[in-house]
């Protein structure tokens, strides 16, 4: 009897929180879904001011996200600077430190950029993205992105990540693509929603090796975002000079099935206004797949490095962890400083 007493107000307890997370989650998810259609349903002009207010705020208030994107924007423009490439403004804020720190607010402001496109995604119609967007290459993206064809489109963190998937959905039809679980489910379904009445069918990560396989045996196509390794599984590259690692799936994909995979990024170029392109990666070489799998990777890695330098501030990558070796030197300088006597 004691015991049995003694459990009633722990599961009571345990009721009681279990009830309160439930309400918030609800309320969360009923907040950020009102405040995805109101952006949705905004006129453009004072959207994308309050984006750029809203980044400049962040800017000013996330010290943390400010000095990692600064450390990452700082290997950027110092590797632009050291080979010559990209624009000379971004070049010269390897040596400029108050260019550098323009770049980091402008990364801010992309960012919040970013978050008013994926709001307005569903608006995003063939006509509206047709008259948005200039195509750098558009003979080759028509006679790459044809339906009915089993391919491999990989994009990143980068410029506006909705307009390019758009596009390939207005020529190829329908894209498999993976997405890493949101922990509210209330919000995941409505993104999961939203993106399926625009053509994209949209699978989980733990099911994503089974889905997208079997998509490309149906010759279907499928997309996938591969600048950011989420699991510390992926193939070791050199990025902008140093080592970093990016996700396996696309090339275990491309080696596997024998997929063609063409490497897409759309950069911003004014408020609502863009322009990129679709680029090949050249069939990888070696005699093993271990060796085509290293060649396909440091090819891509290469695409990624090629689309970047346009416009590093709009990398959202800059804002987590890219290069083990700077978060080692930052983790070095954080560490508190032990003082004599301490040691026992």
């Amino acid at each position: 009897m004691t015991g049995r007493a003694s459990t009633g107000p722990g599961r009571a307890s345990a009721a009681r929180r279990g009830l309160r997370r439930r309400l918030t989650d609800n309320l969360t998810a009923l907040l950020a879904i009102g405040a995805l259609k109101l952006v949705l349903h905004m006129p453009d002009r004072p959207i994308w001011a309050l984006a750029d207010l809203a980044g400049s705020i962040s800017y000013r208030t996330s010290r943390v996200r400010r000095d990692r994107a600064r450390r990452n924007l700082r290997r950027v423009v110092e590797w632009m600077a050291a080979n010559g490439e990209g624009a000379e403004s971004y070049r010269a804020a390897a040596t400029d430190p108050k260019a550098l720190e323009a770049l980091v607010e402008s990364a801010f402001k992309n960012h919040a950029h970013y978050y008013v496109e994926l709001a307005r995604a569903p608006r995003f119609t063939e006509k509206w993205v047709n008259e948005r967007l200039e195509v750098e290459n558009p003979e080759e993206v028509e006679a790459w992105l044809t339906p009915g064809r089993a391919l491999i489109l990989i994009g990143m963190h980068f410029g506006a990540i909705e307009v390019p998937g758009i596009f390939a959905i207005h020529h190829l039809g329908k894209i498999v693509s993976p997405m890493e679980t949101v922990a509210n489910a209330r919000i995941q379904r409505y993104i999961f929603s939203t993106r399926d009445t625009i053509g994209i069918r949209i699978v989980t990560l733990e099911e994503a090796g089974v889905e997208l396989l079997a998509a490309l045996r149906r010759n279907e196509a499928v997309g996938l975002v591969a600048d950011r390794d989420l699991t510390n599984r992926g193939i070791e590259v050199e990025l902008f000079g140093a080592p970093m690692k990016i996700p396996a799936g696309p090339i275990l994909l491309g080696v596997e099935t024998g997929a063609p995979i063409y490497m897409s990024a759309v950069r911003r170029v004014g408020h609502g206004r863009y322009r990129g392109g679709v680029r090949q990666l050249p069939t990888p070489v070696g005699s093993t797949r271990r060796e085509r799998s290293r060649d396909l990777a440091r090819e891509e890695a290469r695409r990624f490095e090629q689309f970047i330098v346009e416009a590093p501030e709009q990398w959202l990558a800059l804002f987590h962890p890219i290069w083990p070796d700077l978060e080692l030197r930052e983790a070095k300088l954080e560490l508190p400083t032990t003082r004599h006597g301490d040691d026992s």
